[in-house]
């Protein structure tokens, strides 16, 4: 029998997360290796985030965002979009079918000139991040102070 066929739930996913991670080092790799990106400033802490991001939404691990994988990336991120709006998207991003869009495509768009609307919300909410929200409760203010 074959290792995999051996493993069961959480085992056999953590192994297909370790393949699916391995592939994807080997696509930032080529990116790294390319000419062409070499002049992008901090380039492989880049390629580890839009790896991860990547990896939390390729939901078959297939090595494709299919339209319900990108509805969930959508959703989550606070953007949701309708059937059509999603299938644009692709159209946009992918190279291929049309149906889905790899690794390779999701790197061209997110470090290409290009500027792709998938590409924006994900900058988006990298910004939203970055703002530290304030926690706790407001800080007392005086009658005198309140409008």
């Amino acid at each position: 029998m074959s290792q995999s066929r051996d493993l069961q739930g959480g085992k056999a996913f953590g192994l297909l997360k370790a393949q699916q991670e391995e592939r994807l080092n080997e696509i930032n790799q080529q990116f790294l290796d390319d000419p062409k990106y070499s002049s992008d400033e901090d380039l492989p802490s880049k390629l580890e985030a839009f790896k991860k991001k990547y990896m939390e939404f390729d939901l078959n691990e297939d090595g494709g965002i299919d339209i319900m994988s990108l509805k969930r990336m959508m959703e989550k991120l606070g953007v949701p979009k309708t059937h059509l709006e999603l299938k644009k998207l692709i159209m946009e991003v992918s190279s291929g079918s049309g149906e889905t869009f790899s690794y390779s495509d999701f790197l061209k768009m997110m470090l290409g000139k290009r500027s792709a609307i998938l590409k924006m919300i994900l900058m988006y909410e990298e910004k939203a991040k970055e703002q530290e929200k304030p926690t706790g409760l407001p800080a007392k203010k005086a009658i005198s102070e309140l409008p």
